[in-house]
């Protein structure tokens, strides 16, 4: 995969988790709902600069960002979020989606090495720091 293309799947995959950080801001319930409404909107406000970043950066590097929700929804590894899940489902799913997308920023951050692109790759590494420690924090929380 071209450098760009493995961009464009972090701007999609944002995007998808965009979304669905918003549906868990709007419908959390239970104990939780005041930790997880103010943590989910951080979330999704975070979300929305990764967001412009990486297209931004596409567009920097010659490519086109992905800008539509279906070819967001078609080139994203991350899911909608279903109906009806508990707090605690909703941490779970985020702790999956972020874990996954370090797994990918890890190989996007290979192929910008490898373009000895390295304002790409300090940004991607800059991601992935993040997200390790939202893991670390959420999975405190499921404890």
């Amino acid at each position: 995969m071209t450098l760009v293309t493995l961009l464009n799947k972090q701007v999609a995959n944002w995007t998808v988790l965009y979304t669905k950080l918003h549906n868990y801001h709007w419908n959390v319930k239970g104990p939780q709902f005041f930790t997880l409404h103010g943590k989910f909107e951080e979330l999704y406000n975070e979300a929305s600069e990764h967001i412009d970043a990486l297209a931004e950066r596409v567009l920097s590097i010659g490519g086109t960002p992905v800008a539509t929700l279906a070819a967001c929804m078609q080139t994203a590894s991350i899911s909608e979020a279903p109906a009806g899940e508990t707090a605690e489902q909703m941490v779970g799913s985020i702790v999956r989606d972020f874990s996954l997308l370090v797994d990918e920023l890890k190989t996007a951050r290979e192929a910008a090495q490898q373009a000895d692109d390295e304002a790409t790759a300090d940004m991607l590494l800059s991601i992935q720091s993040g997200l390790e420690k939202h893991i670390w924090m959420l999975n405190a929380f499921l404890q």
